[in-house]
C-alpha cells in the first residue's frame, strides 16, 4: 500500500478549516518540512492558499532579497569600490527570494502571475486579485512603513497565516515597530544597487533595524512572546495544515496589539 500523501484539495480544506476565507488577503509563512510529504511540494501549498482564498483573493510572501553583502558594508553603510562591480542588482523580477525565508516565498514569487514589490529587503511577492495594488509604489526608505505592502494589508483587513512557521518570524510586526512610539530605535543606513533602464543605480536606504530588536531591553525572540500573549488574549485561530502546528490572526488586530504591547514593554 502505498504511503499517503498530502494533496492541495487536503491542504485547502485545512486552510478553510482554521478560517481561511473567499476575498482574504493573506500573507503566509511556512516551515513546508513540517506540513507532510506533500503532492507536488511547496506548489500544493501555494495552490491551497490560492483556492482558500478565491474568488477574489490575494496570496502574498515575504521574499526579502538573497544579496548577501552585508559584511561589506563599510561603517558609513557603503559598499567599497572593489567590489561595486561584483553585486548584482536588485531586480524586483529577476532577484531570488532571501533563502533563510524558506521555499515558499521563492516559489509564490516564480509562479506565474505573481507580482514583486520594488523594495530590495522589505520586498514582497503577491499573487491574485489584488497583487498590483499590494505590490505598487513600495517606498525604498521606510518600507516596512506606510505604503509598504504590510500596511496595505492592515488597510485592507487582511490576515497573516503561519503554518508551521515559528511565531518569532511574523513579518508583519515589523510594521508594528514602524508605528509604535519607542524612543531610541535604531535606525540602518546602507547602500544597494537597483538595477534600473539605464543601468546600475546606487542608493542609499533608510529604515529602522529588522534584524535584531529595534530597540534595547527587548528579549531576542520578541515578536514570539507578543504572538503568545495575543492568542492567549483569546484572538487567533489555531489548528493544523497537513501536520504542521499553524496559526491564523487578523492583521489589524495583531498589528495593534503589537503596538500597544511595544509601548508597553518598552525600557524607558
Amino acid at each position: 500500500m502505498a504511503e499517503r500523501f498530502l494533496t492541495r484539495a487536503d491542504l485547502r480544506a485545512d486552510l478553510q478549516e482554521l478560517g481561511l476565507r473567499p476575498g482574504d488577503a493573506v500573507l503566509a509563512h511556512g516551515a513546508l518540512s513540517k506540513v507532510g510529504r506533500l503532492l507536488n511540494g511547496p506548489d500544493a501549498v501555494i495552490g491551497a492558499l490560492l483556492d482558500a482564498v478565491s474568488p477574489g483573493g490575494t496570496v502574498l510572501a515575504y521574499t526579502d532579497w538573497d544579496a548577501l553583502y552585508d559584511e561589506l558594508l563599510d561603517a558609513d553603510g557603503r559598499v567599497p569600490d572593489r567590489w561595486r562591480p561584483h553585486i548584482p542588482p536588485f531586480d524586483p523580477r529577476a532577484s531570488r527570494s532571501a533563502r533563510d525565508n524558506g521555499a515558499l516565498p521563492e516559489f509564490l514569487r516564480t509562479t506565474p502571475g505573481a507580482l514583486r514589490s520594488g523594495n530590495p529587503g522589505a520586498s514582497v511577492a503577491a499573487l491574485g486579485a489584488r497583487a498590483e495594488w499590494f505590490t505598487a509604489d513600495h517606498p525604498l526608505d521606510y518600507g516596512y512603513g506606510p505604503g509598504s505592502p504590510l500596511a496595505k494589508l492592515v488597510e485592507a483587513g487582511g490576515k497573516v497565516v503561519m503554518i508551521g512557521a515559528p511565531p518569532d518570524t511574523m513579518t508583519l510586526l515589523h510594521h508594528a515597530e514602524h508605528l509604535a512610539d519607542l524612543p531610541g530605535k535604531r535606525v540602518l543606513r546602507y547602500e544597494v544597487p537597483l538595477a534600473t533602464g539605464n543601468g546600475v543605480e546606487w542608493r542609499t536606504v533608510e529604515e529602522f533595524d529588522t534584524c535584531d530588536p529595534v530597540v534595547d531591553g527587548f528579549a531576542e525572540d520578541y515578536f514570539a512572546e507578543i504572538v503568545r500573549d495575543f492568542l492567549a488574549s483569546g484572538r487567533g485561530a489555531r489548528g493544523r495544515v497537513g501536520e504542521a502546528d499553524s496559526i491564523l490572526v487578523d492583521a489589524p488586530a495583531v498589528c495593534s496589539f503589537a503596538v500597544r504591547w511595544m509601548e508597553k514593554h518598552c525600557p524607558r
